[in-house]
C-alpha cells in the first residue's frame, strides 16, 4: 500500500477529535465516511465541521467557496460497516477505552479489505495494545493529532514492533499530503512524546499548587509569558543548545533533586475530581467558568492558533 493507491477514508468517532480529522481529510480532497453510534453525534459533528471551516474561511486560511465541496466529501453513518467496508485508511478515534478500542480494531479487521491501514487517534496506549485481537498487525499504528486537529499540524505517527516500514511511509505520506506535520516515534511507549512532555509538566505544575509556592493562576502567568512563547518556535532541546549543556548541568544539579517525581497522582488533582471541580465542563476548576468566558478563550487560543499557520 502506498499514498497513492489511498482514495478513501474513514473515520470511528465523531466527537471532539474524529470530526476534525475527517474535516482534514475532506478539505484536502480525499472522500471520507465518519460514523458514530447516533445520527444525533453525527448531525452535532456536521455543525461543528461547519463552523470549523467558515472560521477558518474568514482568517484566509482556506476559500469560501471550498467550504461547500467540503462538506459534500463527508458521508455520515451509523453503520461501521457501511463506514468501512471500501477504507483504504481507517482512523479509530473514539474514548480512550482499552477495551472498546480492541473491539472496534477486531470488527474493522474482519471488515476492511486486507490492504486497509487502521490507525488510531489514543492520546495515550500503545498501538500492539489496541489491535491486539486483529491479525493485520503489520498495518496498524497510532496517528495521535493534538486538539484542535484543523489548527495543530503535528501528528505523532507511533508504530508498534509488528508495524511494517511500508504502512509507517504510506501514513507518513498520506499526512504529509493533507499538509500535517508527522513524527515518527520509533519505539512504541505509554504517552508517546507530547503527552508525556506535558503529563510531566502539569505534575509539577499540580505540586507547585498544592505546596503553595504559588497559585493555579500565576503558574499559567509565568508558563505563557516566558518559555510558553520561546517553545513555539523552537524545542526544548534547541533552546538548551543555545544556553550550553555546561550550564544546564550547573543550573540542574540541585534543582532535580527538590522536583517531584512522584509516581502517585497528586492529592489535589484528585480532590479536584472527587469535589466534582472538572474545569469547562463543571464551570469550576481553578477558575469559574461563564459561557461567555468559555467562548472567549476558545476564541482566543482559535485567534492565536490560526495566526501561526498564517505566520508559517
Amino acid at each position: 500500500m502506498t499514498v497513492d493507491e489511498i482514495r478513501q477514508i474513514a473515520v470511528i468517532g465523531a466527537g471532539l477529535m474524529g470530526h476534525g480529522i475527517a474535516q482534514e481529510f475532506a478539505n484536502a480532497g480525499y472522500n471520507v465516511r465518519m460514523h458514530d453510534v447516533t445520527d444525533e453525534r453525527l448531525k452535532t459533528a456536521r455543525t461543528q465541521i461547519e463552523s470549523n471551516l467558515s472560521l477558518l474561511a474568514e482568517n484566509a486560511i482556506i476559500q469560501k467557496e471550498s467550504i461547500e465541496p467540503t462538506l459534500q466529501r463527508i458521508q455520515m453513518h451509523t453503520e461501521l460497516h457501511t463506514v468501512t467496508e471500501n477504507a483504504d485508511f481507517v482512523v479509530e478515534a473514539v474514548p480512550e477505552d482499552l477495551t472498546l478500542k480492541q473491539q472496534i480494531f477486531e470488527k474493522l479487521d474482519g471488515i476492511c479489505p486486507p490492504h486497509t491501514i487502521l490507525a488510531s487517534n489514543t492520546t495515550a496506549l500503545m498501538p500492539s495494545q489496541i489491535g491486539v485481537k486483529a491479525k493485520r498487525k503489520d498495518k496498524i499504528l497510532n496517528t495521535h493529532y493534538f486538539n484542535p486537529p484543523y489548527l495543530i499540524p503535528l501528528v505523532e505517527l507511533i508504530r508498534s514492533p509488528n508495524t511494517s516500514d511500508e504502512t509507517v511511509a504510506a501514513t507518513f505520506d498520506l499526512l504529509t499530503a493533507i499538509g500535517k506535520t508527522p513524527a515518527i516515534i520509533e519505539k512504541e511507549v505509554l504517552g508517546f512524546v507530547g503527552p508525556r512532555l506535558q503529563a510531566a509538566l502539569i505534575r509539577e505544575a499540580f505540586a507547585i499548587v498544592e505546596q503553595g509556592i504559588a497559585s493555579a493562576e500565576t503558574v499559567d502567568l509565568v508558563v505563557r509569558n516566558s518559555f510558553g512563547r520561546r517553545l513555539s518556535v523552537a524545542g526544548p532541546f534547541e533552546v538548551f543548545e543555545l544556553a550550553g549543556w555546561d550550564l544546564v548541568l550547573a543550573a540542574f544539579e540541585e534543582l532535580y533533586k527538590d522536583l517531584n517525581s512522584s509516581t502517585d497522582i497528586n492529592p489535589l488533582l484528585q480532590q479536584m475530581v472527587e469535589s466534582g471541580k472538572l474545569g469547562v465542563k463543571s464551570k469550576e476548576g481553578f477558575y469559574n467558568w461563564t459561557d461567555a468566558k468559555v467562548q472567549a478563550f476558545r476564541d482566543r487560543m482559535n485567534q492565536a492558533l490560526i495566526q501561526q499557520l498564517k505566520d508559517v
